[in-house]
């Protein structure tokens, strides 16, 4: 299996619990798939550099996760699929990257 790292941007007009619907749907489609879940966070309402959709700014998730290489497929196909998705990125994560990864979550909480 490999790791991966996944931030995708929803749009602001959202609410709370659209966000948090729309998050767990996300989830729960990686688990389905064969996901170990790593690391969850929120971002939060960020500024957008330029606009998207003609919105300035968007609210920002960011998973953390170890699947088949197979399932990324059918997670970006929902991802395209949903009109509350603005953006969305997939990584796979190096030694370095998940190295590098492990020392942002720790220092994280450690903040909070």
């Amino acid at each position: 299996m490999n790791q991966y790292e996944t931030v995708f941007i929803l749009n602001p007009v959202l609410s709370d619990e659209q966000i948090k619907e729309t998050v767990k749907k996300y989830e729960d489609i990686l688990v389905s798939n064969g996901a170990k879940m790593i690391s969850k966070e929120d971002w939060g309402l960020k500024k957008l550099a330029y606009a998207i959709q003609h919105k300035k700014s968007g609210f920002y998730h960011l998973f953390e996760f170890q699947v088949p290489g197979e399932a990324i497929n059918a997670l970006e196909v929902e991802f395209r699929r949903d009109e509350r998705v603005m953006r969305y990125l997939t990584v796979k994560l190096d030694k370095h990257a998940i190295a590098w990864a492990e020392k942002r979550r720790n220092r994280n909480k450690q903040k909070a």
